[in-house]
């Protein structure tokens, strides 16, 4: 975002390529003329190798400018950026996608094959599809988030895949190109270094049963699968290697890792262990290592940088997190984010343009008619007790006459709640317009923070501090100290619109594995059903579905 990267000047380029028109040379070797048959014969290759249709319009710019001549063999011979892309494909488990897609344990055949013509075209055409699918499922993802109801746009961040291949082939460093392709953010890292870590707990672990459930495990009380518990804590690095562990009695050491392994898991960190603790322990690592995988999936649909430091709100974790100019985290506060089942908080992106101290609630249509108009019409009272107000489509305040309640029902009037503290939205909210009419906000019911599941709303995102969010939002705005923030969310002000000096990137997430600054790995609940949902899509296998 701030720093200037070589892929970000590369994609404008790549991009502006791509309705160029391309300048056929036509094949003049044999090998060339098989190839550019292989190209042309989509029929019969799209049997061969799935997704080859998707891929032909770049095979064809790609191949077509240089005459169809080889690309990654000379004289018969792989050449060296062939060799270490292919290095690359048989590693790919280690970025969380599968090296069974790129042809993982096939390529060593070919390699040993390259006798004739036509085996070098197939070798040429296997590694050029084959490094575009790679390209393409690191850079943005295998599974496009509109195809399951994340609105996030991958297009703008497609790469002109011809020029990038020409640029490798000729390479002598294609790995530094390649390692570009991929989202450039320390919270994408840091999840792949966990993915190594908990591969290797995954296959320490594959024999082990699950843990001993008891109804409730305080501490001093006795428990016979107490070493079992010690090994899997010292195996999560919750409890030190050093730490003493004896008999059969919960206490000291053990104790403390385990609260580090329930702050962890989003859980109440208290160290007595219970249903949801259990459930936590016996969690297999090979479903972790899933977590991760679909983590960093997710992170793939990201832009590649952000027009300024974004805001990050992260569902399952029920956080919100600011970065600075490095993309470190620079503020962090806990959030309540849309009931699951019911208000799910959407997945999307936006920009921050303008916050609205002491708001009005215009209270959507859905709940108008679900919960305001059964209870105003049982008691008309209710309304200006809770100090809402019936107005007009004009915004004319109406009186809760019989007549009036009549078409509140119907929503054929609105109804709203005057600022002030009991105000649903509290004391300011942060507007980043979006179609799904969600945004951030102070809440009066803040009680609800101190829970460790917070899908509590209606579907926008309240937020704990919204004092230091308003002075993080506002901070090239320097007469907007926290003190003038404080007096005008105490005021007596209505609807107060700042508008920042620029947009503010805003983007909700949803990721059940979090890679934290301090090294450690969280995992969380999939409140929403999301992992399954993707679990499902990338089960189908290569191609997957678009």
């Amino acid at each position: 975002m701030h720093r200037p990267r070589l892929l970000a000047v590369l994609l404008l380029f790549v991009s502006s390529l791509a309705g160029a028109q391309v300048v056929e040379t036509p094949p003049s070797t044999a090998g060339g003329r098989l190839l550019h048959t292989l190209v042309e014969e989509s029929r019969m290759e799209e049997l061969r190798w799935p997704g080859f249709n998707d891929y032909r319009k770049h095979l064809r710019n790609f191949y077509a400018p240089m005459g169809y001549t080889f690309a990654w063999s000379r004289d018969g011979r792989v050449t060296p950026q062939a060799r270490t892309v292919i290095a690359l494909f048989e590693a790919a488990d280690a970025k969380g996608i599968n090296a069974v897609d790129y042809d993982g344990g096939r390529w060593a055949a070919r390699m040993a094959g390259l006798n004739n013509e036509t085996a070098l075209a197939r070798f040429d055409m296997a590694m050029s599809i084959t490094l575009m699918r790679y390209i393409s499922d690191l850079h943005i993802g295998r599974i496009n988030p509109v195809n399951i109801q994340f609105d996030l746009d991958i297009e703008a961040k497609k790469y002109y895949l011809p020029k990038l291949l020409s640029d490798i082939k000729d390479s002598v460093d294609p790995v530094s190109i390649l390692t570009q392709v991929e989202p450039q953010y320390d919270d994408y890292r840091r999840l792949q270094q966990q993915l190594a870590l908990y591969r290797r707990i995954a296959a320490d672990a594959e024999t082990e049963k699950p843990l001993p459930v008891v109804k409730k495990l305080g501490p001093g009380a006795t428990y016979d699968a107490l070493p079992q518990l010690a090994r899997m804590l010292r195996r999560f690095g919750d409890l030190p290697a050093n730490a003493v562990v004896e008999g059969t009695t919960y206490s000291g050491a053990i104790v403390d890792a385990v609260k580090r392994f329930q702050s962890r898991h989003g859980l109440d960190a208290d160290g007595i262990l219970a249903a949801r603790s259990f459930a936590a322990l016996n969690v297999p690592a090979s479903q972790r290592v899933k977590q991760i995988q679909w983590a960093l999936e997710r992170w793939r649909w990201a832009p590649m940088d952000f027009s300024a430091p974004p805001i990050i709100v992260n569902l399952p974790e029920f956080r919100l997190r600011g970065w600075d100019e490095n993309n470190k985290t620079s503020i962090t506060m806990r959030v309540v984010v849309g009931r699951a089942y019911k208000n799910e908080t959407p997945v999307f992106s936006g920009d921050m343009k303008y916050i609205v101290f002491r708001p009005y609630w215009n209270v959507p249509p859905s709940i108008q008619r679900g919960e305001i108009a059964p209870k105003a019409s049982k008691d008309p009272s209710w309304l200006a007790r809770n100090n809402y107000e019936i107005v007009s489509n004009g915004g004319d305040a109406l009186g809760a006459t019989a007549e009036n309640l009549r078409r509140l029902k119907n929503v054929e009037v609105r109804v709203r709640q005057k600022p002030g503290p009991s105000n649903a939205l509290g004391l300011v909210k942060f507007m980043f317009p979006n179609q799904n009419n969600v945004y951030l906000h102070h809440t009066p019911s803040t009680e609800l923070f101190s829970r460790s599941r917070r899908d509590f709303s209606h579907g926008c995102i309240r937020v704990e501090d919204p004092v230091a969010l308003a002075a993080w939002v506002l901070r090239e705005r320097p007469e907007w100290t926290t003190e003038k923030i404080k007096s005008t969310m105490k005021g007596d002000g209505i609807d107060m619109h700042v508008i920042l000096k620029k947009p503010i990137p805003v983007m909700i997430i949803y990721a059940t594995a979090v890679a934290t600054e301090d090294g450690q790995i969280h995992f969380y609940e999939d409140i929403y059903g999301h992992d399954e949902t993707l679990e499902n899509a990338l089960a189908a296998g290569y191609p997957y579905p678009a």
